[in-house]
């Protein structure tokens, strides 16, 4: 009887019909992402477990100057980023309109800013605008998924000269109380040399929500619940939570301006505590990245602003060459419900090194 059941194993591993463990079933059935182009609403859904967890968007022009990912959610479907202008919530700040969501774009392309660039700019003559051109693959999985687009860097607000083709993958990534996105992104300058000067707003950024920044006593305008916007002289700090870490050691707003492998910014939304760390790849341009992280919740990196950031130490004025390349890539790590480690980053940092 026993070598009877050994037969037929046997036989089952042959044939390729061997029954799934009871740990591939459960695979199989959490942490399935999905990928659904709705081009009629200029998006593309990330869901898990259909449940949403992010969308790449990328409106005419007309409403937003590039393609973003917003809104970005935890696991437990908690919005991390700031809603204005898009999806104005009770409480949040009406600054930098051109901060939506998670995005890459820099300050000065030839003497263009791209940065800043949004409609509430008047004279947008020496801005530039991220065109989105095209889908290349959508791939969803169980556990990961892969989204290739495509991108124009038009300089006079879109009306002028293409002065990058950008290929951008995302690699989005969930697994029990963490989701993951990985950025590779290749600029290639086309028939004219491009520079990216030593300026201080860039280069791959995220827009937090309000609970998730620093408390701040300083007068700002705020949008209230009906979405007027109101200033507000002192600030309430009832619920505002938020806290750099760098892995460099440095804590809170002083990580601004420094070098380091990795930043988390760590909070709590009502009674989720919840961590988003942005992770530099050794292959980017001057790794460790310079962090360009301010309290009142804009988060990035930006590895080209060495002057500003080293109070004149270093100069960098970054070209490229007419058909030369620049590819960045960076891992954002979204954790729901916990403390993350150092350790922890650094496993994870270690593992995004080792993709190319």
């Amino acid at each position: 009887m026993v070598m009877k059941k050994i037969y037929l194993m046997a036989g089952l591993l042959l044939a390729g019909t061997m029954v799934p463990s009871t740990d591939t079933l459960a695979q199989n059935k959490m942490d399935k992402i999905q990928l659904v182009v709705k081009k009629n609403e200029q998006k593309v859904d990330v869901l898990v477990d259909g449940q949403p967890f992010t969308a790449y968007f990328f409106p005419s022009d007309s409403i937003l100057k590039k393609p973003v990912l917003f809104p970005i959610r935890t696991s437990r479907g908690t919005v991390i980023t700031r809603g204005y202008p898009f999806m104005k919530k009770a409480g949040e700040r009406v600054d930098h309109p051109h901060h939506v969501g998670m995005w890459l774009n820099y300050e000065s392309v030839n003497g263009f800013d791209f940065w800043n660039n949004s409609t509430a700019i008047q004279d947008r003559s020496k801005y530039g605008t991220i065109r989105h051109t095209g889908i290349e693959k959508v791939a969803g999985g169980h556990g990961k998924a892969e989204l290739q687009v495509t991108a124009d860097w038009i300089d006079t607000d879109g009306k002028g000269k293409t002065l990058l083709q950008e290929e951008t993958t995302y690699l989005f990534y969930a697994k029990g109380d963490q989701r993951m996105i990985d950025r590779i992104t290749k600029l290639t300058a086309l028939d004219t040399e491009v520079t990216f000067a030593d300026v201080k707003d860039g280069l791959f950024a995220i827009r937090v929500a309000r609970e998730l920044e620093h408390p701040s006593d300083k007068p700002d305008v705020f949008v209230d619940a009906n979405g007027i916007e109101t200033k507000v002289d002192k600030l309430d700090n009832t619920g505002i939570t938020g806290q750099y870490h760098g892995s460099n050691g440095i804590d809170g707003e002083a990580v601004w301006s420094t070098r380091g492998t990795w930043v988390n910014l760590s909070g709590k939304i009502k009674d989720e505590a919840i961590s988003i760390c942005i992770i530099d790849h050794p292959q980017n341009v001057s790794y460790p990245t310079y962090w360009h992280a301010r309290g009142y919740g804009l988060f990035a990196a930006n590895p080209l602003g060495a002057k500003v950031f080293s109070k004149g130490k270093e100069t960098l004025n970054y070209k490229l060459a007419s058909g030369q390349s620049l590819t960045l890539r960076y891992r954002t790590v979204i954790t729901s419900g916990r403390k993350v480690s150092d350790e922890e980053y650094n496993q994870l940092a270690k593992e995004f090194a080792n993709l190319n």
